[in-house]
Order: structure tokens, then sequence, then C-alpha cells
């Protein structure tokens, strides 16, 4: 499971498993049903039946990457308001220790 904490990361995950299941049931089914004419046309059929499946899995990890450069933004965003209001603290007693 790579993305987690949410009903949308659920799906996601499991959408990414069905692809792959997708993938590899079409590819055994095409090379299954295409051997029987030739070794080299069941492999080609095969490849070109498990392409959707691929496109699947690509488009569902991109959503993944994507979600995670969110959540990574978020925490980096967070980070830096701390840090921009740890100076200003800083700078506002470095000033009144010089203010006569």
């Amino acid at each position: 499971m790579r993305i987690e904490r949410s009903k949308l990361g659920s799906l996601i995950n499991f959408l990414l498993g069905a692809s792959w299941a997708f993938v590899f049931i079409s590819i055994i089914f095409t090379f299954l049903s295409y051997i029987q004419l030739n070794i080299i046309d069941a492999i080609f059929m095969s490849f070109f039946a498990g392409l959707p499946g691929v496109f699947l899995v690509v488009l569902l990890e991109y959503m993944i990457v994507g979600q995670e450069k969110l959540d990574e933004m978020k925490i980096q965003t967070k980070l830096l308001q701390e840090i921009v209001s740890q100076t200003k603290k800083e700078s506002e007693d470095t000033n009144t220790l010089h203010t006569p």
C-alpha cells in the first residue's frame, strides 16, 4: 500500500492492484489464445493486449506521485511558516535590545 490515510488513497491502491491483475490476465489469455497460430504472433498480440492495463497502471502511479508531492509540499510549507515566525520573533527581540 503506497498511499495511506484517506478513502481516495484506498481507492487508488485498489484500482492499481486491479489494473495489474487486468494486465496479467489479458496477457496470459491472449497468449494462450494465439499460441495455436504461431509463437511470434502470440507474443506480439499479448504485448498489445497488455498495453491498456499498463496505461492504467502508469496513470494511477502518476496520481500517487502527485498525492505524495502534495503531502510533501504541505509539510514543507508548515516548516517554512515556522521558520519565518521564529525569524520574526528573533528580529523583534534584537530590535528591542538595541533600542534605548
